[in-house]
């Protein structure tokens, strides 16, 4: 049947003359509020899909949208009775998002909407005037239109609500939608047009939830977006630099669900370009801490955290703050090279540690932090001028001495003398050439398996990191990997434990030919590890205990305590395994130490 509504849009929208085409529209837009609001919603609903996939196209903007989806904000929020009329309650959504999706690459339509005047109705949204789901899309607007250096300044007029009320949201963002939403178990409870937004009408609780904890994280990295906007221009570092938003932030997380977003330690990292933003970090032991562990793992943003040390290495108002702590952990990256587009960034950890020590003396009197530079400087510049002169011949004397080291230590491991097996490993480090880097890795992996042992966590981390460090491409051991997420589980961190989990598995299933499938071992720490790991966890955790946080990944106090409970979870992949007879055959088997399983396995390294 043809339309027999002279004004409507989208047969406007056929229209094949570009000059009443044009007209129709803009008069649409002008007369939004007039429109049936059935028909209003579809309009903006269709409005919302073209800004989505055609968020370039000049001409909506030119032709007045801005200033018609201010009109609609102001109306919703300002009228609670028109709001709340029929479906109209799905225009402050789309109004926002429309706004947010022009001004995310073009400037000149940012500077258009600035001028519509859209930041005072996205700022109520901001602040909560209806839902989270509303906050969502204007922290999001808000965060393109403080982009752009030409269209920042009018919303730097409120610069102070704007930082605090973004840092409340990215704080806050997780608790608030698990407890008004996920928490909500039955269906016909949670708000019909926060679950139809969502899901666009396909999917039950399942998708429900599952997009909620897509959408939460979105406003964590939104807002984080929106900070960083004024902290790289210098402003409102000291408020961001709050001591408990600072730690908050250091357990920010894209995750799994945004892995784009440097999360919370990209923000970090510019606050760390500023005098300021060091000082307070330096002081901040939970916060260097969280710092040096990504620093040691297969994150995406391992090299963000370096960034951050490094700084705060340099400068020598916060370098005696954190380098009792940073020493240790980048010890065992000294001899990293290329990490993302970053190169030689061990020369740059071992100049950054050693810019006050020469000729073995330091000014540094903690004897643990002397003991480390020292160790730094023997291993890379005393063992380097002795290794140069080293003849070919030498070389491969030390290769078959190692070797037999080696195999000595692998037998007392089989034989379960797992102390003898750490004193051996030990002293083929020690003679091992720097040039031999397969040998090395092959023996600080096997030593981090004899730590996960002895449950020294701390230690089986150094080793695997000092593996993955030296191994071509960074991160790349397999094994090392393994034992390192092992480690991390083993400490509560159960973040870097799922990274170094999940690429492990990466590489063992990345040979396609051989059909490799997924060891069952690591699908189950995954599991473990991914409910630790939620979005939504630390909101469950103090919905349950009545406010009360908890730091354990998964596993109960008394599994934390049981060496014979925690042996059982390791799983023992050794280099070099022992080869036993078993009847005519010869076969390589891998034993896990402390309980009955074995594994078959097919490479040695």
């Amino acid at each position: 049947m043809s339309c027999t509504n002279p004004t409507c849009f989208f047969c406007t929208m056929k229209e094949p003359n570009i000059l009443i085409k044009r007209a129709g529209i803009k008069k649409c837009f002008k007369e939004m509020l007039t429109i049936n609001e059935q028909e209003r919603v579809l309009i903006l609903s269709s409005l919302w899909n073209i800004a989505m996939t055609q968020p370039e196209d000049p001409e909506f903007p030119s032709l007045g949208i801005f200033k018609c989806m201010v009109t609609l904000l102001d109306k919703s929020i300002s009228d609670r009775v028109w709001l709340l009329d029929g479906q109209n309650v799905y225009i402050p959504y789309y109004a926002a998002h429309i706004v947010g999706s022009y001004t995310m690459n073009r400037f000149e339509f940012a500077e258009k909407a600035v001028d519509s005047g859209i930041i005072p109705p996205l700022l109520d949204l901001l602040r909560g005037k209806i839902s989270w789901l509303e906050q969502r899309v204007a922290v999001r607007a808000l965060g393109h239109l403080a982009s752009y250096d030409g269209t920042f300044e009018a919303l730097a007029v409120y610069e102070q609500e704007v930082v605090k009320l973004t840092m409340g949201l990215a704080s806050s963002c997780g608790e608030v939608v698990y407890n008004e939403f996920v928490a909500v178990k039955d269906a016909n409870e949670r708000v019909e047009y926060h679950k139809n937004l969502i899901t666009r009408g396909v999917g039950g609780l399942e998708m429900e939830n599952r997009k909620a904890e897509e959408w939460a994280s979105q406003i964590q990295c939104w807002s984080l977006h929106l900070l960083n906007c004024f902290a790289i221009r210098g402003r409102s570092i000291d408020v961001i630099c709050n001591t408990e938003f600072l730690k908050e932030l250091s357990s920010m997380w894209g995750g799994l669900v945004n892995h784009t977003s440097p999360a919370g330690v990209g923000l970090i990292r510019i606050l760390c370009y500023t005098p300021v933003g060091r000082t307070r970090i330096s002081e901040s032991k939970e916060v260097i801490e969280s710092i040096c562990n990504l620093s040691r793992s297969s994150d995406d943003w391992q090299y963000m955290a370096i960034d951050c040390l490094l700084l705060l290495l340099h400068d020598l108002n916060t370098r005696y703050k954190v380098l009792e702590i940073a020493s240790v952990y980048l010890f065992d990256l000294i001899e990293l090279r290329e990490l993302g587009e970053r190169s030689n960034l061990g020369h740059k950890i071992t100049r950054a540690l050693l810019i006050d020590f020469k000729n073995g003396k330091s000014r540094i009197k903690t004897p643990e932090v002397e003991r480390i530079l020292k160790e730094i400087w023997v291993f890379k510049v005393d063992k380097n001028k002795k290794e140069r002169l080293i003849s070919d011949e030498k070389l491969e004397e030390k290769r078959v001495l190692v070797s037999l080291i080696k195999q000595q230590a692998n037998h007392s491991f089989w034989l379960g003398d797992i102390n003898t097996a750490v004193v051996k490993y030990t002293e083929g480090v020690k003679l091992c050439p720097l040039k031999l880097k397969k040998e090395r890795i092959v023996l600080h992996s096997n030593r981090a398996q004899c730590y996960l042992l002895l449950n020294n966590p701390d230690a089986a981390i150094s080793d695997a990191t000092r593996a993955l460090s030296i191994s071509n491409p960074v991160n790349s051991h397999a094994k090392s990997l393994w034992r390192r997420s092992q480690a991390y589980y083993m400490k509560g961190l159960a973040k870097e434990s799922l990274m170094d989990c999940l690429m492990f598995i990466n590489f063992v299933t990345a040979d396609k030919k051989k059909h490799a499938k997924i060891p069952y071992y690591a699908v189950h720490m995954i599991k473990k590890l991914m409910d630790s790991t939620w979005f939504f966890a630390s909101a469950k955790s103090k919905l349950s205990n009545n406010g009360s946080s908890s730091s354990d990944p998964g596993r109960s106090k008394e599994e934390l305590t049981s060496d014979e409970r925690l042996m059982s979870e390791l799983y023992t992949i050794l280099e070099d395994p022992v080869i036993r007879k078993d009847g005519d055959s010869t076969r390589r088997k891998v034993h896990g130490y402390g309980n009955t399983r074995k594994y078959s396995m097919a490479e040695s390294i």
